[in-house]
């Protein structure tokens, strides 16, 4: 008996590293929401000399609403959980074309008013061609974080070389640069490493380690070097973000988000506040560290006072359980969400 707890025990806790990931990140997206288009004195001067630090509301939504980066990523882990179960019912593995189905259904939803959270132009124009892009047959040269701010749930779907993997077909769906690509490898692959027991610190090598193999890794590999200069150095965030750029493109979304990360010790709070407080992409890098530090602490280090004001936390909650159950369980999903 005393063998069978620690196992549960152990299931446990990696079932709240699965809803930490996608909470986190919904949360960190919700957070740089409203700030998302703001300069960082434009930040300061509505929010305060700290900037903008908990829920506020934004465009017509109440506070703790979402964007398209929390969408899209949930549509990752529901083509996930779709591909292992095609697989159990003995049909072809394909992953890519499983989540490509599934932002095929977010877009259509698209189309609704309160759906609508400020989608980026390139995911909309990729997904109207009808056809989707691939490493091999790109259907663009575009590397705008779109591709990486979405394929947090691969790095629970996979084990850290199949992640890496599977991330870069999933970000090649919309976006055809190396440097739209690469980065959703890394932070996968990082997010499957940790989910395995490694730091952040090793799991940062062994992602760059991964990305080296692939051709036109030098603008990411670059991003993450300087990010990882800058957090040992203590270079503050209002000097270190700047430097490693808005994060409207992948590499320097990923960048600023390994910045604030190990910057902030692996303090969720600090750092997603850091990932927000900013002059670019806010919600992007909010999402992508809210998502790396909730998979490494689990759902129980986010702020609770947050995540109640959070929309739909508990469908979030249940995609991440069912991602849990169908991956690591072998059980059928529960499939009863109530996420936009």
């Amino acid at each position: 008996m005393q063998g069978m707890d620690g196992v549960r025990g152990f299931d446990n806790a990696r079932a709240s590293q699965y809803e930490g990931c996608l909470v986190g990140l919904a949360l960190g997206d919700a957070l740089g929401a409203p700030v998302e288009f703001l300069d960082i004195e434009q930040i300061l001067t509505e929010y305060g000399p700290e900037g903008i630090c908990g829920l506020e509301p934004w465009r017509e939504f109440r506070a703790g609403h979402f964007t398209d980066d929390t969408q899209m990523s949930l549509a990752t882990a529901r083509g996930c959980i779709d591909a292992y179960l095609s697989l159990r019912h003995g049909e072809s593995w394909r992953p890519a074309q499983a989540v490509y189905h599934r932002y095929l259904s977010w877009l259509r939803s698209q189309d609704v008013p309160y759906m609508n959270r400020a989608p980026g132009a390139t995911c909309l124009w990729s997904l109207r061609t009808g056809r989707m892009g691939t490493v091999e047959a790109p259907l663009n040269s575009r590397k705008g974080c779109g591709g990486v701010m979405r394929v947090a749930p691969a790095g629970l779907a996979f084990p850290p070389d199949q992640a890496f993997h599977h991330a870069v077909e999933f970000a090649a769906i919309t976006h055809g640069h190396p440097s739209g690509y690469l980065p959703a490898g890394v932070l996968a692959s990082l997010i499957a490493l940790v989910l395995d027991g490694r730091t952040i610190e090793d799991g940062v090598d062994m992602a760059a380690s991964m990305l080296r193999r692939w051709p036109g890794h030098e603008e990411t590999l670059a991003g993450i070097e300087t990010a990882r200069d800058l957090a040992a150095g203590a270079v503050p965030p209002c000097v270190a973000i700047p430097r490693l750029g808005g994060g409207w493109v992948g590499e320097e979304a990923l960048a600023i988000s390994l910045y604030c990360v190990l910057g902030a010790g692996n303090d969720w709070e600090t750092a997603v506040l850091a990932a927000v407080n900013h002059s670019g992409d806010s919600d992007s890098t909010g999402c992508i560290t809210g998502a790396l530090l909730g998979a490494f602490h689990g759902v129980e280090a986010l702020p609770q006072s947050w995540i109640e004001q959070l929309e739909s936390a508990s469908g979030i909650r249940a995609v991440a359980q069912d991602l849990f159950r169908v991956v690591r369980e072998g059980m059928e999903p529960l499939a009863d969400y109530d996420v936009p």
